[in-house]
């Protein structure tokens, strides 16, 4: 096997996130193949070889899967928002669920295995979507969306969306043939020209509060126009719209940096206010443009309701909750605990989960903002009781090695990456944390990822 060469095989499985193992017949090694489905005969071109592995790139797929069943989506084929649309729902939930215990099993001695826990909402969950201006090819006419599959330039206007509702996609129409008519051109990431960049919504789903927020650059001699007339008339388009849900906010984000996210250099109010407000279970949460919240808020629910009957009695507890994001996961459990200490590195964050904390009527938290690498070591009190909540990336080694020495007698590991989780389990186990049982959570059905909640005792 050669780099270049066009090999035809059958996937025999696919490994986490995201990589189907194609066997290729005469040849020993697999090849690495993405978007694929067991069971499917593939056509790829090798494009990679290292390390005795081999990588390749789909270019057609010559037979079906017997399992496979036409997706919801129109634009599946075209956008690289999802995966697994394709295949029907408990087959998704089967194969997640698989990856996760082909990844455990190998570095766990024992555990007790709970499966996996549908997302309440197969279609329409997601309640934050980041859209990005741009082109569906080059030179082409303006388009608003998700990135194309495999693509780093290319945009899909995903107008039929199908993992957000109606409203997302009535808002999304609305701006893109706002600012069609009005000539503007989009950010080019090679120039650096050009003044659209983001559109950001986010809608809650028991309030059904929507926040939009257009992010653009300070450049605008490419918006197609006089600018604060712009934005006047394209909040006033925005409110006029027929929505189910109550717009509480329409802010404009200045963005100038060069790395191709959403950020906020400068944000202004066009109307209403720069926040909403979400529910979970029972709690009050507010929101901001930038601030990090579960993406399926049902699904949310179902995560940290799981995680709740993890870490079980906290009557007269401590418990650290550590990479505490907004402090979802410290405002659950504080109304029956002793005290919640939140560690997180996102000041925003933390100023955001001290505010919902208030507005919960909790006076039992204490948030800190810092890494949590280094702020442990300010916090007098010792933890009964630790979460660990980190990201995709996991436990720095050096921060699991101070968490470890808390000696306390369990913890709960929430993953939202579990090649990550395996790695830290390795560790965990060398020093006596063993897994007693472990649960994986569906927040985002028809896309590779999984949540994976995993309790420890200290043996």
């Amino acid at each position: 096997m050669k780099k270049g060469q066009i090999v035809e095989g059958i996937v025999k499985e696919i490994q986490f996130p995201n990589k189907g193992m194609v066997e290729v017949e005469g040849e020993e090694r697999k090849v690495i193949v993405k978007n694929v489905l067991p069971g499917q005969k593939v056509k790829a071109s090798v494009n990679k070889i290292r390390k005795g592995k081999a990588e390749g790139r789909l270019l057609e797929v010559l037979e079906k899967s017997q399992e496979e069943i036409e997706s919801a989506c129109p634009h599946f084929h075209d956008c690289g928002g999802c995966t697994y649309q394709n295949l029907p729902y408990e087959k998704q939930l089967e194969l997640k669920a698989n990856q996760v215990k082909v990844l455990l099993d190998p570095v766990c001695e024992s555990y007790e295995f709970e499966g996996i826990k549908a997302s309440p909402c197969q279609f329409g969950y997601r309640n934050k979507m980041e859209f990005s201006f741009g082109d569906e090819y080059k030179e082409g006419p303006l388009a608003l969306g998700m990135h194309k599959r495999g693509s780093f330039y290319d945009i899909v206007t995903v107008k039929d969306c199908q993992i957000v509702d109606g409203d997302f996609r009535k808002i999304l129409e609305a701006v893109l043939e706002f600012y069609q008519q009005q000539g503007a051109k989009y950010y080019h990431k090679l120039s650096h020209q050009g003044y659209l960049r983001h559109l950001l919504v986010r809608k809650a789903v028991k309030t059904e509060e929507i926040l939009i927020d257009l992010v653009t650059t300070t450049q605008t001699e490419f918006c197609g126009g006089e600018e604060t007339t712009q934005l006047t008339e394209l909040s006033a388009l925005l409110q006029s719209l027929d929505l189910k849900g109550k717009i509480a906010g329409i802010l404009h984000t200045q963005n100038d940096k060069l790395a191709d996210v959403v950020q906020n250099d400068h944000t202004d109010i066009l109307f209403g206010q720069d926040y909403f407000f979400e529910e979970l279970l029972g709690l009050k949460f507010r929101i901001s443009p930038f601030s990090f919240f579960q993406t399926n808020s049902l699904g949310a629910e179902v995560l940290y309701d799981t995680a709740r009957s993890y870490v079980g009695e906290t009557k007269d507890k401590t418990i650290f909750d550590l990479y505490s994001g907004t402090g979802t996961i410290a405002q659950m459990l504080a109304p029956v605990a002793k005290h919640v200490i939140g560690i997180e590195i996102v000041e925003e964050a933390v100023e955001a989960a001290k505010e919902n904390a208030k507005l919960n009527g909790l006076d039992n938290c204490t948030f800190i903002a810092g890494d949590v690498l280094k702020a442990i070591d300010l916090v007098e009190e010792k933890p009964d009781f630790i979460v660990l909540d980190p990201p995709r990336d996991g436990i720095h080694p050096k921060a699991l090695e101070k968490i470890i020495h808390f000696g306390v007698e369990q913890m709960v590991y929430i993953s939202c990456k579990p090649t990550s989780l395996a790695r830290d389990l390795e560790i965990l186990q060398a020093h006596g944390y063993m897994p007693e049982k472990v649960c994986c959570v569906d927040m985002f059905p028809g896309t590779v990822h999984v949540e994976t909640i995993c309790k420890l005792c200290r043996k």
